[in-house]
C-alpha cells in the first residue's frame, strides 16, 4: 500500500486565534496535515491561520483545502510561497473552481477554461517565471532576492476535481488531483483511471501526479447520543461535497442557496449552544441514509476497514472532513479519528 498522508480538513477550528494549540494537538495525535478552506466572509483567511500554525509546529503538513480563485494568481502565489517558507517546506495547496465561497459574492464557480488559465498562471508565479496574462507580463522573480529566506522549494499545488474536464486541466498543469466523489471505492477507482488517461493524453508520466481524495468520516460508538453528535459533525461537509460531485445535488443546492448567499444566512445559534455553535446546515438538505452512502459514518473498526480499502487504490493524500461549520467546536471527532483510526490504518 502506498504511504498515505492523512489531512484534517473541514471548517476552520474555532477559535482560530488558538490554532497553534490545536495544530500541536493534531501533530501529536496521528494526523499528518492540517488543511483549511478559503471562504471569504465566512471563514478567516487561511494563509494567516496557516502561518501561525506553521510557527507552532515542526512536522505537521499545512495547506488549503480548498483555496478558491478569487485572488489574483500573483496574490495567491505570494501567500502560498510565504507559508511554504514559514513552514520550511511543509505545505501542499489544493485549489478548486469555488462554490460556496463564490456565492458570498453572488458569483458562480469559475468556468473550467478560465480556471485552467488561472492554474497555469499560479504555477508560473510559484516557479518565479515571467507570466503573461491578458497581454501583460508580471513575475515574482524578485521575491527571493529581496528576502532570501523565501528561497525554498516550490510548494505542491493540487486541484480538487470531480469531472473529466477538471481532471484533464489538472493533468496538464497541476502537481496533483484530489477527487471529491465520496467514499465509494469503485467511483474512486474510476477517477484514478481518468486521471492516468488524462496524463497520457497530455504527454505526462502518470506517476508524476500525486492523487488523493476527500472523505467525510465520523466515528460512532455504542452510545446513541455520541453517535448522533458524530453524524452531525460531518453532515454539512457531506452536503457540500455531495453537491460538488453531482450526487443528490438539486435538493441540497436548493436548500443551501439562501444560506450561502444571504448576508446573515446560517448564523442562528443552536438550541442551548455556545457562541460559534450554529445551525448552519439545515437538516432537510440531505437525508441520513444518503449521508451514510456518501460519507463514512461508522464504528472505529468499520472506519479502519473502509479507509484501508480506499488507501489500497494507491492514493498519496486523503483529506478527511471531520467537522462542519457550527458543530463539534471541541474537535472531538477529529481527535477520535486520529486516536482510534489512523494509527490502526498505518499499522496494517
Amino acid at each position: 500500500m502506498t504511504a498515505t498522508q492523512f489531512w484534517r480538513m473541514g471548517a476552520t477550528p474555532v477559535p482560530a486565534t488558538e490554532i497553534g494549540q490545536l495544530a500541536r494537538s493534531l501533530e501529536n495525535s496521528g494526523w499528518d496535515g492540517l488543511a483549511l478552506g478559503e471562504a471569504h466572509g465566512i471563514l478567516p483567511d487561511p494563509y494567516v491561520v496557516l502561518g501561525v500554525a506553521a510557527a507552532a509546529t515542526s512536522d505537521l503538513k499545512l495547506g488549503t483545502s480548498v483555496a478558491v480563485p478569487l485572488r489574483h494568481p500573483l496574490l495567491a502565489a505570494d501567500a502560498m510561497a510565504t507559508v511554504q517558507a514559514f513552514s520550511a517546506g511543509r505545505t501542499r495547496f489544493v485549489i478548486g473552481r469555488g462554490d460556496g465561497a463564490m456565492k458570498v459574492l453572488q458569483r458562480g464557480p469559475m468556468p473550467v477554461a478560465e480556471f485552467e488559465d488561472y492554474l497555469r498562471a499560479l504555477q508560473g508565479f510559484l516557479r518565479r517565471e515571467d507570466v503573461e496574462m491578458n497581454g501583460d507580463v508580471s513575475s515574482m522573480s524578485r521575491l527571493d532576492d529581496i528576502d532570501p529566506s523565501l528561497a525554498v522549494a516550490k510548494p505542491e499545488v493540487s486541484v480538487a476535481a470531480t469531472g473529466p474536464r477538471m481532471i484533464a486541466a489538472a493533468a496538464r498543469w497541476a502537481d496533483g488531483i484530489d477527487f471529491s466523489v465520496g467514499a465509494d471505492v469503485e467511483r474512486l477507482r474510476q477517477s484514478v483511471a481518468l486521471a492516468r488517461e488524462a496524463c497520457e493524453r497530455a504527454g505526462r508520466d502518470p506517476s508524476t501526479l500525486n492523487l488523493g481524495c476527500y472523505l467525510q468520516i465520523a466515528v460512532t460508538g455504542d452510545d446513541a447520543a455520541a453517535s448522533t453528535r458524530a453524524r452531525e459533525a460531518v453532515r454539512g461537509l457531506i452536503i457540500t461535497h455531495a453537491r460538488f460531485s453531482g450526487n443528490f445535488s438539486s435538493k441540497a443546492a436548493a436548500v443551501m442557496e439562501p444560506v450561502l448567499s444571504a448576508t446573515r444566512g446560517g448564523v442562528a445559534r443552536s438550541a442551548g449552544g455556545r457562541p460559534g455553535e450554529l445551525d448552519f446546515y439545515p437538516k432537510e438538505a440531505l437525508e441520513d441514509e444518503r449521508l451514510d452512502s456518501f460519507g463514512i459514518v461508522a464504528t472505529a473498526d468499520d472506519c479502519v476497514e473502509r479507509l484501508l480499502e480506499i488507501c489500497d487504490l494507491g492514493l498519496s493524500n486523503v483529506y478527511i472532513g471531520t467537522r462542519s461549520v457550527g458543530v463539534d467546536l471541541a474537535e472531538e471527532n477529529t481527535l477520535r479519528i486520529g486516536r482510534d483510526v489512523l494509527g490502526r490504518v498505518r499499522g496494517v
